[in-house]
């Protein structure tokens, strides 16, 4: 009788298996025959290299708030020309936050791109190089990365892929253009598209300063945004301009013309005092006007020294709210650097460190703001 009950187990965990494995192997399969692939016949070859090279374009790019822009991997529409300042229009060409989301199931990936010259302050790796991160079991882990040139850069990044179907997530430079993107897999490998997310799993949207665009982190995927985009597994649109995130009415223009789930205002760096009591309030209400019911934080000056400044900024908060305006949000700063060992490059522009203690300071936040939407 002993020998049947065990004999009764192995078959019960042997049914168990094929269950588990019917039930969480099938879908990938018929998710893999669902794919829309990219026709081999697009593909094409480089020089010194055994890989086959395909359109970026022809894969699921995300953090583009609009399509009608001048080249294909600007972060602003080619109207914004002449309304926006200069500075704003000549950083909207930099691809921070930008990034390509496809399938394969290629042991090899690589990337032809602009590459650009180093910074004097910033890993040359994150302002003109690329990030590439790969799925497992439903989290983002670290793949490789796109080691630029000064100039044209073809390289095979990812060398030792396990040749299973994976999601990859690539992100473009924080503080350079990019023209030319193409993605490299080994001959007789797929390549799709990523499905799109769903649809009330709308974009997380930041609007600031150089901080906000990602100075200066060591990688592009290595910016608070991109980290809370991975953490939270939504789209980031990062509107972020060096010196230039000052709140003019005509970025309130387009950003209300966007639908994420969240604003995030991140400008304060960029601005005096007398700014922010000139351009804040109206800023808001204008975007308040157009999106009624989307959240909008408002984030302090994390820096030292900004006490008064701040101040001034929870004001004008405390005013709108009195006003009766709804969904607004207030972030202090303090916590945004806090930690032992100053988590900056310069006083100023966050490392790998600062930008990890800054995500991780707003993840519960937008967690609970997001999980007020759901509901």
């Amino acid at each position: 009788m002993r020998f049947s009950k065990s004999i009764l187990v192995i078959l019960a965990f042997g049914f168990l298996a094929i269950y588990n494995f019917s039930f969480c192997v099938s879908p990938v399969i018929s998710n893999i025959k669902a794919l829309e692939k990219i026709d081999p016949a697009k593909g094409v070859k480089e020089p010194d290299s055994d890989l086959v090279w395909y359109e970026a374009k022809d894969l699921t790019i995300e953090g583009k708030g609009w399509n009608d822009t001048e080249t294909f991997y600007n972060r602003l529409p080619a109207r914004a020309k002449g309304k926006v300042t200069d500075s704003v229009w000549n950083l909207s060409k930099h691809t921070a936050g930008i990034s390509v989301r496809f399938i394969t199931d290629s042991k090899q990936i690589g990337a032809i791109w602009d590459g650009g010259k180093p910074m004097y302050h910033m890993a040359n790796t994150a302002n003109s190089g690329l990030d590439l991160y790969e799925k497992k079991d439903g989290k983002w882990e670290f793949c490789a990365v796109g080691r630029p040139k000064d100039s044209r850069t073809v390289h095979a990044m990812a060398k030792k892929q396990a040749g299973n179907a994976t999601e990859y997530l690539l992100y473009l430079p924080l503080y350079n253009k990019v023209t030319e993107l193409k993605i490299g897999i080994e001959q007789g490998a797929f390549l799709a598209p990523a499905p799109p997310r769903p649809k009330e799993s709308k974009s997380i949207l930041f609007y600031g300063t150089s901080i906000t665009q990602g100075g200066c982190a060591n990688r592009c995927g290595m910016c608070h945004a991109a980290l809370l985009g991975r953490w939270l597994d939504r789209e980031v649109i990062n509107l972020g301009f060096s010196g230039a995130g000052k709140m003019e009415m005509e970025m309130a223009e387009l950003l209300s013309e966007l639908d994420p789930a969240v604003y995030v205002f991140e400008c304060l760096p960029n601005m005096t005092i007398e700014m922010a009591r000139e351009r804040v309030a109206p800023f808001v209400k204008f975007v308040r006007k157009k999106r009624p019911d989307t959240p909008i934080i408002l984030v302090e000056n994390p820096l030292k020294g900004q006490e008064e400044e701040n101040a001034e900024l929870k004001k004008i908060y405390e005013n709108l709210v009195g006003e009766g305006m709804k969904h607004l949000h207030y972030m202090p700063s303090g916590g945004l650097f806090d930690g032992e060992e100053n988590g900056t490059v310069d006083g100023v522009h966050p490392t790998d460190l600062g930008f990890f203690r800054m995500a991780v300071y707003y993840k519960p936040f937008l967690e609970g703001i997001l999980g007020i939407q759901i509901k």
